[in-house]
């Protein structure tokens, strides 16, 4: 692919949007529908970012026939061969690395300092996965019979379904296509609605870095009308999904029925304690980031914070107080400290759970309204937003937001804290914050949660580690570090007899 058939657009809205085509078999290529949809700036929507396909089942078939054909001859590349060509790519990512997150600001809000932390992790991803390539180690095992020898492999699978999400439109695919081509598969992706563009631009480095046709395709649109039959189709042997429970449940069904490997990396109500020994300056700074970086719209998102009541009171004076003071506005001005939400959709769902907070009785200490004046007229624009005295079983506490508002919770102690933590559907990401190495292992051990940090906040997770929940958070897969290839590979046991005779596991035993 020629990196000029759909160079960025960065910078200033062009009168005439760029219209971007899907990427199947190596070529641009128009829907099979004929049907467009825009791409639109949710801090600016005046500003069209691009026109993508809305594509159909017809594209994705021929997606998937592309992947299939390229599948024959891509896992017969040697890894080591395959990890060249990911390093390549992430070389030209890291030269690419402006311009590609300025274009993810405009297309999906968050300010350019956490874009530029996304690319960066797609960045940091290439490289660790690059290494693997000489690293996708099997072991051997003795025999229980002599003159036999015993060893196992990881294989690739075949053609792997992504569907990708808005919030980190190019470090979460780093976190699929990465590993699952250097095990030697082949993928088809569909990007989220809302960010196709930073999706393009991960694949333009990928191909630009030589990857052959085929490898990667990429088809645009809506859940139903791509989503569902990429899920359902017969030659996709896995499907890796980061979104919502909801769409969780569906694909999961999905892929059962067709006994299709299927990685789900789905909510988060994610807590952060505070007891009265903590380092309340750490622990204020880290609440702030947690809860409004992205807008709030990170499944690691600080949505909780569990405060012991000896520095409650304080603790919440001074969040409130720094709460007001941050920056909202278009992402791309350095000066801004929060974005917009992502779309309308996304706004009113915040404005609802705040309605819903005040109804059931929380205290709303700041926020709480849509900024819609001014330079944030033609914005998805909302305050940060803090409740406390809230109960822990409001549905403001219980459920996922996905949006700049935290719901503050008293406790009594450790103990206390921690069965408040536990007590959601959830079980992602988790935080504490204490002087006492002895609380906080106790911590470690007992919080429900696919990550845990000591005095730090609910997200920072490092791409060398292992990424995922429990409970209702996803299926038990794990993105980043070595789990991912326990997704993208199957293991093959392999024995080689040369004892020149018949022998038979389990009966051949000596006396």
């Amino acid at each position: 692919m020629a990196s000029t058939e759909h160079a960025t657009t960065t910078g200033k809205a062009s009168t005439k949007p760029k219209v971007y085509r899907n990427f199947i078999d190596g070529e641009w290529v128009e829907a099979s529908t004929g049907e467009t949809f825009e791409n639109v700036n949710p801090a600016d929507t005046r500003d069209i970012v691009g026109i993508f396909q809305k594509s159909g089942k017809k594209d994705v078939d021929a997606a998937v026939e592309a992947a299939k054909r390229a599948y024959a001859k891509w896992r017969l590349v040697p890894a080591p061969r395959r990890a060249e060509i990911i390093y390549k790519a992430t070389a030209i990512l890291e030269q690419r690395k402006e311009a590609y997150s300025q274009d993810m600001t405009r297309e999906m809000g968050k300010v350019i300092k956490e874009t530029r932390g996304d690319t960066q992790e797609a960045i940091d991803t290439g490289y660790y996965m690059a290494g693997e390539g000489r690293r996708m180690f099997g072991h051997t095992t003795p025999s229980e019979l002599p003159n036999k020898f015993a060893m196992c492999v990881r294989q690739p699978l075949g053609v792997c379904g992504m569907i990708t999400p808005w919030n980190f439109p190019m470090a979460i695919p780093s976190w699929k296509l990465f590993p699952a081509l250097i095990a030697g598969n082949t993928a088809v992706i569909k990007p989220a609605q809302d960010t196709p563009l930073s999706v393009f631009n991960f694949v333009s480095a990928l191909t630009d870095a030589g990857v052959p046709k085929g490898v990667v395709n990429i088809v645009t649109g809506f859940g139903s009308m791509v989503g569902t039959p990429l899920t359902e189709h017969p030659d996709v042997r896995a499907i890796s999904l980061t979104g919502s429970s909801e769409v969780g449940r569906i694909v999961g069904a999905a892929c059962a029925q067709s006994f299709k490997r299927c990685s789900l990396e789905l909510g988060g109500k994610n807590p952060m304690i505070v007891l009265d020994d903590a380092n309340l300056e750490l622990a204020l700074e880290g609440a702030l980031w947690g809860a409004f970086g992205t807008t709030g719209q990170r499944c690691t998102a600080t949505s909780r914070i569990i405060i012991q009541k000896g520095v409650y009171r304080k603790f919440l004076d001074e969040l409130v107080a720094r709460a007001k003071k941050l920056k909202i506005g278009n992402g791309l001005d350095e000066s801004v400290d929060m974005g917009p939400a992502v779309n309308k959709k996304q706004m009113e769902t915040d404005l609802e759970y705040i309605a819903i907070g005040q109804k059931e009785g929380a205290k709303m200490l700041c926020g709480g309204h849509r900024l819609d004046k001014g330079e944030h007229a033609h914005g998805w624009f909302l305050e940060p937003t803090v409740f406390a005295d809230v109960d822990a079983k409001m549905r403001i506490a219980q459920e996922e937001i996905f949006g700049p508002v935290v719901s503050c919770i008293p406790c009594n102690d450790l103990d206390h804290a921690v069965e408040i933590a536990n007590g959601v559907a959830y079980g992602l990401s988790s935080a504490l914050y204490t002087k006492d190495v002895n609380r906080a292992f106790k911590a470690i051990r007992d919080l429900e949660a696919g990550i845990t940090y000591i005095n730090a906040p609910t997200i920072g997770a490092e791409v060398h580690l292992p990424f995922g929940g429990v409970k209702q958070t996803g299926n038990g897969h794990r993105e980043g570090g070595i789990g991912a290839f326990d997704f993208y590979t199957e293991w093959k046991a392999i024995y080689v007899d040369y004892s020149d005779r018949l022998q038979k596991a389990q009966i051949d035993r000596p006396e």
